[in-house]
């Protein structure tokens, strides 16, 4: 069994893993209109993803961090950052970068795409597709309220 984690307001807590952030407004290995989960594999790793996105001025103070439970034969693919495309860490994400994920929820062939965190890429964020079939194996396990230290925002 593998957790993953994601950090979230608390209204979106209900549902986190159904990729509608993702679908609205897509993202590094995403686009617009295409369903993914974003999960990090270390609950730091999932601040930092969040924490990067905010704005200081406007830091939400009802974040919750979500584990979920994946497994261990739920389908996985896993790509390396050698066979990403040149500059896939550059902000804002390329849009080769998007064009993998978009593909890997519509060829459908595993729930999990492992990608590296452009911020920390030798740590992995856990992509899972709402779509897939093995979908409904992937739980969550706990939804917790998640207090950061005022010293990220300074």
């Amino acid at each position: 069994m593998t957790r993953v984690y994601r950090i979230l307001r608390k209204p979106y807590a209900k549902s986190p893993l159904d990729g509608e952030g993702a679908f609205l407004f897509g993202g590094r290995w995403s686009s617009p209109g295409t369903r993914l989960a974003y999960t990090a594999e270390h609950q730091s790793l999932a601040m930092i993803e969040y924490f990067v996105h905010l704005d200081v001025e406007d830091a939400p103070k009802d974040l919750v961090v979500v584990t979920a439970e994946i497994p261990d034969d739920v389908s996985r693919v896993s790509i390396s950052p050698k066979r990403l495309p040149a500059h896939w860490r550059q902000s804002p994400a390329p849009p080769p970068a998007a064009a993998i994920g978009d593909r890997f929820v519509r060829d459908a062939r595993a729930a999990i795409l492992i990608v590296p965190s452009a911020l920390a890429p030798a740590e992995s964020n856990w992509l899972i597709n709402p779509g897939h079939a093995e979908f409904s194996r992937i739980r969550p396990c706990s939804v917790e309220p998640f207090e950061y230290d005022q010293r990220f925002f300074r």
